[in-house]
């Protein structure tokens, strides 16, 4: 195996990522080994685990990328400017680019039915889920220009977007026009920060 195969870096990440998405989606999570995983990718397992700890963030690989639009959403806003006002454009962001967290980018379907079939994925999708909301609960705690409580809102917005997003999904796998669940995803998404703005 040549030497540069073994190097670290977004490259070689990336490589991982791709190979093990299309293996898992070809045969299912549970059939498919790490050691298979870098074997097709050209690296070792050592290498695989370096970038990925567990198994199911090699499928599961967005968590880095939410983390820091929900910070950004936090920091970045202009002042003056709600925190629920951010994070309605961040979400409606991901909506208008198709973007993976978004739940309606092109492709979406095998991907939802892997995670649906796999009880590890299913779970480690909810710890996620738990420690985004713990990234933006120590967020908003952080921000002296946040006047809720932190724990709270971040609980219900988490909780929310997710459900928006299983919605979603359970729409594409039975079939649904993808602009029809994208439309409707938009107005779930409107649903819940109107839920954030009179509720919390």
């Amino acid at each position: 195996m040549p030497r540069t195969a073994e190097r670290g870096g977004p490259q070689t990440r990336a490589k991982i990522s791709q190979v093990a998405t299309r293996l898992f989606l070809e045969r299912g999570f549970d059939a498919v080994t790490v050691a298979e995983v870098a074997r097709a990718a050209g690296v070792s397992s050592v290498t695989v685990f370096k970038h990925f700890p567990r198994k199911e963030d090699l499928l599961l690989d967005r968590e880095i990328d939410a983390a820091d639009i929900l910070r950004s959403a936090v920091r970045d806003r202009a002042d003056g400017t709600d925190v629920r006002a951010s994070l309605r454009e961040a979400s409606l962001r991901l909506l208008d680019e198709r973007h993976a967290l978004s739940g309606v980018a092109d492709g979406s379907v095998p991907f939802f039915r892997t995670v649906a079939a796999s009880p590890a994925l299913i779970a480690r999708a909810r710890e996620i889920a738990a420690e985004l909301q713990q990234t933006l609960t120590v967020e908003l705690d952080r921000d002296p220009r946040f006047a809720g409580d932190p724990a709270l809102f971040a609980a219900f917005f988490v909780a929310g977007y997710g459900t928006v997003l299983v919605e979603t999904a359970r729409r594409l796998v039975a079939g649904d026009p993808a602009d029809a669940v994208a439309a409707d995803h938009r107005v779930r998404v409107e649903r819940l920060f109107q839920a954030l703005r009179e509720g919390v």
